[in-house]
């Protein structure tokens, strides 16, 4: 049975660029790893994550609850999955108002499948904390990726997220995640200096994605397009979570 290591990408605020990181570390981590990688939507709102990826959502992981049981094989699982390069992808339910998101049942039972035929699950978490599936993420998960934006409010909500994490009992796994600072804005009155030494005194390390064209678009995502320091943010970031899997 493989050994499946689970990371969890996690926002309070929306809009902080969330699904972009989750995005990159899938792509780098299926493209430069023997490891199969597939990248689970775990958010209640229709999430992009498929969108950003492959394009494609048509099958989404509310089918593969659906048909949990007769799902008995990788060539089974992957009818539910779509594929970019190596990355395999689990879109979510895109009409939020026929489904209120995965229950925290749920979300373990689909972990508990892809377990059996992948060693990395990366979950695109929703906003919200509270979220019945939100409090199965985090007790899979054996890695934290906190999104956050170099803003006053992006900021200010990923250390709101990290003292969250306090309460229910994921101190150990707040300060050993690795915080991500999104530039999709930018304001010159923000210390950026100062809110990576914030965020550096809270997590294991503290990675900066710079506003980049392509990523802005909001399209698909292709890592030859990236600009260079962009791309080099990315592999850090990959590097980062890989640290932390067994060998």
């Amino acid at each position: 049975m493989l050994h499946a290591h689970h990371v969890a990408v996690a926002s309070m605020k929306g809009g902080v660029g969330k699904t972009t990181v989750a995005t990159l570390l899938g792509l780098v981590l299926a493209e430069n790893r023997g490891d199969r990688v597939i990248a689970l939507d775990a958010n209640p709102d229709a999430g992009t994550l498929a969108d950003r990826l492959t394009g494609e959502s048509t099958v989404t992981v509310r089918e593969l609850v659906a048909d949990l049981d007769r799902i008995d094989s990788w060539t089974a699982v992957s009818h539910y999955t779509s594929l970019v390069g190596r990355l395999q992808v689990l879109a979510s339910e895109q009409d939020p108002a026929a489904d209120q998101g995965l229950r925290r049942a749920e979300y373990e039972k689909v972990c508990a499948l892809l377990e059996r035929y992948f060693n990395i699950v990366i979950t695109d978490s929703g906003t919200g904390l509270l979220h019945p599936a939100m409090e199965g993420t985090l007790a899979l998960a054996d890695s934290l990726v906190i999104v956050g934006a170099p803003t006053v409010d992006g900021a200010g909500r990923a250390s709101k997220t990290l003292d969250w994490l306090w309460t229910p009992g994921h101190g150990p796994l707040a300060m050993d995640a690795v915080a991500v600072l999104c530039s999709a804005r930018r304001s010159a009155d923000v210390d950026t200096a100062r809110i990576r030494e914030h965020f550096a005194s809270r997590c294991r390390a503290v990675i900066e994605i710079p506003h980049d064209p392509h990523l802005a678009v909001g399209g698909r995502v292709e890592l030859g397009r990236l600009q260079p320091a962009t791309r080099e943010a990315a592999y850090q970031l990959a590097a980062l979570t890989a640290d932390r899997f067994t060998p």
